[in-house]
């Protein structure tokens, strides 16, 4: 969040996480993780900078 002239601004989103899904693979994991962040419709309201940490864990 950053304060500018005209008041508050959320500039950047950090999104993390880790799943555990039984029979997936890292592959298809990364790519529904990558559409969740490109499709989110907070993200694109907010017209902010979006980093995605996403994990799979076995």
């Amino acid at each position: 969040m950053e304060q500018d002239d005209s008041g508050f601004t959320i500039t950047a989103v950090e999104l993390k996480t880790v799943a555990k899904i039984p029979g997936a693979d890292q592959a298809t994991f990364d790519s529904a993780a990558q559409k969740a962040k490109e499709g989110c419709p907070i993200s694109k309201l907010l017209n902010a900078k979006i980093s995605l940490d996403a994990k799979l864990e076995s």
